[in-house]
């Protein structure tokens, strides 16, 4: 079974938590000892950002760690070769987050099979049109056992997302607003309803929430209405505020979940 679908079978009343960090920064050599510190942290899932010169969802934190990350010389193929090194090790699912261009340089096929040999569970395209992704990604990403997760935002229409949740598996990642990434403090009402919403619409595939979630107010509104959380900007910037400890920035990150 893929690892991301393991994980929600086998989590009970347990809410899965998600960090995402870019890979390449703030260390071109950090990757595989922030995967290995946050797996033994109790982390069940990471997301690593595949750095892009244009990262269009993103807010300035993740767009300033990209810039860092391909400064210090991160290519879609070192990564490959890091995750590699440590595949062994790794018990946790991998989900690999990248616009649709470095990938397509790289090249389909050869995307999905670095990702098997690499132990990679699934994939954010956030670019990815739905319809390509049935038309020309899906058939290659599932002889891989690949899972390419899809977006949705306050904006999906319902069709849209029943759509998604028909012909995707692994989770849905709900967006918890259509703005770009970044920390808030809180969730507005309008945005809990949509929450309460879409959590109401009983998919077939678990929910999991990301942007914006950074506190424990936060962090409880997502948590209500969802199998899990992903955290993004908090974390990344705690990363290069440890210069690239994972223990010490995932301290931090509790710490700011509690407040």
């Amino acid at each position: 079974m893929n690892k991301i679908n393991e994980i929600f079978a086998n989590r009970g009343d347990k809410k899965i938590k998600s960090l995402y960090f870019c890979a390449g920064c703030p260390t071109l050599d950090g990757t595989a000892d922030v995967i290995l510190t946050l797996q033994r942290r109790g982390i069940s899932m990471l997301e690593v950002g595949i750095p892009f010169s244009d990262p269009l969802a993103d807010g300035p934190v993740i767009q300033t760690a990209a810039t860092t990350a391909l400064r210090n010389g991160m290519t879609l193929r070192k990564l490959f070769k890091q995750l590699q090194e440590v595949k062994a090790q790794v018990n946790i699912p991998l989900v690999l987050m990248g616009y649709l261009n470095p990938i397509m340089q790289y090249g389909i096929e050869q995307f999905c099979q670095s990702c098997a040999e690499a132990g990679v569970s699934g994939a954010i395209i956030p670019d990815l049109p739905f319809e390509e992704y049935m038309k020309n990604v899906k058939p290659i990403a599932d002889r891989y056992d690949l899972r390419i997760i899809m977006l949705i935002t306050p904006e999906t229409s319902d069709e849209r997302i029943r759509l998604i949740d028909e012909h995707t598996s692994g989770f849905i990642y709900m967006v918890s607003s259509a703005a770009t990434t970044g920390a808030q403090q809180s969730f507005n009402e309008q945005k809990q309803a949509y929450f309460r919403r879409i959590n109401g619409m009983n998919l077939r595939n678990p929910l999991m929430i990301g942007f914006g979630i950074s506190n424990k107010q936060t962090l409880q509104a997502a948590e209500e209405n969802a199998a899990g959380v992903i955290i993004g900007s908090k974390f990344v910037n705690l990363l290069n505020d440890a210069g690239g400890n994972a223990d010490i920035a995932f301290d931090k990150l509790t710490e700011c979940l509690a407040e």
